[in-house]
């Protein structure tokens, strides 16, 4: 049983056995042909042996990001960084858009990618969706003190971790507060409520915890005086039920993910109930936003400084271009949505030999 985006793909993948579309896999691309100035194939290694596959119409680049080539990130994006908080599939190392950049591509977004904050856990990052939202937690630097809408887009949240970022007050990493109450009620990173957190976690140094905020400071290393003035600013915006300092809450999209239950505001409760925890956050991502620039019908822009040219015969969708939502997170689907369209679209534009 498949829901949501998997769902979403496993449907794709049956259209693609229904109309007996060969899909092959273990067959790495080492690069594009190029004849009479057109991209007229790809090459590839399959069965350790080298291929070409030819194209009449066009070759449509949809490889996914850049999140797991180390050198990459480094040369594109903002410390820290680096593949070890990526969630994004262990193929994807950038090489359609290399391909794209040796025939002269343009390039967008490099610096950005679908953001998320997350928990170092030994097993690997876990992407923090919901937890944020819900009532009787919230996200401090190392001052202590709150410094994003905690429900947010989680693009936007790790944006104002990398803005906020300094030596002096480190918001990488950040932390998110939480008391035995919210533990208790609510599922976290897929744990049921009330069971323990794992002693791994601890072991990590992925969660910490105190019988008071000023323990549970020290154990993360964040300002003492700065978190028990954050909590007990927060307990007053939440018995309010409005948040003076970052709004949470006032959106749709925050109550969405917050619970119904907690009145007046889904998404605000008090940190008050004994033991306190700290868990660790880092700029994890889903992979990568930045890739290489198409225009409307998904033709790859050439970098020449001619606006409108485009290298013939060459298409990207999905995360091997510049994502159209540019910077912002337009919402779920924000990335298999605009992926299946600009393919959908790149398909069309093949078969009418534009």
């Amino acid at each position: 049983m498949l829901s949501l985006g998997q769902a979403l793909a496993a449907g794709l993948r049956a259209g693609l056995s229904a109309g007996g579309v060969p899909v092959w896999l273990d067959t790495p691309m080492t690069g594009l042909e190029v004849r009479d100035g057109r991209v007229s194939g790809v090459c590839a290694t399959r069965g350790g042996e080298p291929r070409l596959i030819r194209a009449r119409r066009g070759v449509l680049l949809a490889t996914g990001g850049f999140e797991r080539n180390e050198e990459m990130r480094r040369q594109h994006q903002r410390a820290p960084v680096g593949t070890q908080w990526t969630t994004g599939a262990a193929g994807n190392t950038g090489d359609g858009i290399l391909a794209g950049l040796e025939l002269g591509a343009a390039t967008g977004l490099m610096d950005d990618a679908w953001w998320g904050p997350s928990i170092p856990l030994p097993g690997g990052p876990y992407f923090c969706l919901a937890e944020r939202n819900l009532p009787g937690c919230l996200l401090v630097n190392g001052a202590g003190q709150r410094f994003v809408n905690e429900a947010a887009p989680y693009v936007d949240a790790v944006h104002a971790m990398y803005d906020g970022n300094t030596a002096e007050n480190p918001h990488i990493p950040a932390w998110l507060i939480f008391d035995q109450r919210y533990r208790d009620r609510y599922v976290f990173a897929g744990l049921p409520p009330g069971k323990p957190l794992p002693r791994r976690w601890y072991a990590a140094g992925a969660v910490v915890s105190a019988e008071d905020l000023a323990g549970l400071a020290a154990a993360a290393g964040v300002d003492a005086e700065g978190l028990v003035k954050t909590v007990t600013r927060f307990g007053e915006f939440a018995a309010a039920g409005k948040d003076e300092e970052f709004g949470r809450g006032d959106s749709a999209y925050d109550r969405y993910y917050g619970d119904p239950r907690r009145r007046p505001n889904p998404n605000l409760a008090p940190l008050a109930r004994p033991p306190f925890y700290a868990v660790k956050i880092v700029p994890g991502d889903l992979g990568t936003k930045g890739g290489l620039r198409t225009d409307e019908r998904a033709r790859v822009l050439r970098a020449d400084g001619i606006p409108g040219t485009r290298i013939e015969g060459l298409y990207a969708a999905g995360n091997a271009s510049a994502s159209v939502m540019g910077h912002s997170y337009a919402g779920a689907g924000a990335t298999i949505g605009p992926a299946m369209t600009f393919g959908y679209i790149a398909a069309h534009t093949m078969a009418a030999g534009q």
